[in-house]
């Protein structure tokens, strides 16, 4: 918990997986569970927090654990995936008062803006959030790749990764009852010791572009609130 009135972290990219926002029913989305995470996301972007999300899809299809189908088909309809999430939870961010623009890497105006950096940076300086649909665009890169990339573009303080685990551990802590958390890494560490975080296109592009990551479980949504203000939580990644 974090006793700072103003945010750490003044430009943050939010990663939210599809499958936290299945709740505890795996897939498709769960109302009170996103709505839980919304306001988390509204108390720090009024504390002065400029918001930036990808979404993950797999709540809806894993294109990495599809059989019978060609990979790159098979990520685009993960991208579609991606983008249901982006409307919903812009749909509940608007619903607690937020103002919300959605940009995805496929274009698709009739639902959403297409990614244009310049305006997505409009978008913070106007006080709004700004959810990122459809990955990078392109097929063979994760979501966690384009959580990367767009934290590059806008400059991003910090990358912000809400998982289903409380941290970083050395081993699988669901499967391994002494698997040990990490308080810190570096991204080197991350490459090094095979610790399934981020893949490794992602962490390139933090390593790259000095951009620190905190991950973090979202069982408690408030974790998201004390990361941006500074708050001790998860695992702190950092260049170095």
């Amino acid at each position: 918990m974090s006793e700072n009135s103003v945010p750490k972290y003044r430009r943050v990219l939010l990663k939210l997986s599809g499958e936290a926002l299945a709740g505890g029913k795996e897939t498709g989305l769960d109302l009170p569970t996103v709505e839980n995470i919304c306001k988390s996301i509204k108390k720090a972007a009024d504390a002065g927090a400029e918001i930036g999300i990808v979404v993950g899809g797999g709540n809806f299809w894993r294109g990495r654990d599809s059989t019978g189908n060609d990979r790159a088909r098979a990520d685009h309809i993960g991208m579609l995936a991606t983008t249901m999430n982006a409307l919903y939870v812009a749909d509940v961010l608007e619903g607690l008062g937020c103002v919300v623009r959605v940009q995805t890497a496929i274009t698709m105006r009739q639902v959403a803006e297409p990614f244009i950096l310049g305006k997505a940076i409009r978008h913070f300086e106007k006080g709004r959030i700004v959810i990122f649909g459809c990955g990078t665009g392109n097929p063979f890169f994760s979501t966690d790749s384009a959580a990367s990339l767009r934290a590059a573009e806008l400059k991003a303080d910090i990358i912000l990764k809400a998982t289903m685990v409380d941290g970083i551990y050395d081993k699988d802590p669901k499967k391994f009852p002494d698997a040990k958390k990490f308080d810190t890494l570096t991204h080197h560490d991350i490459l090094v010791k095979k610790l399934e975080v981020m893949d490794s296109a992602a962490a390139a592009i933090c390593i790259d572009n000095n951009i620190p990551v905190i991950v973090f479980n979202l069982d408690r949504p408030d974790n998201i609130y004390d990361a941006v203000m500074g708050g001790q939580v998860g695992t702190l990644v950092t260049k170095s």
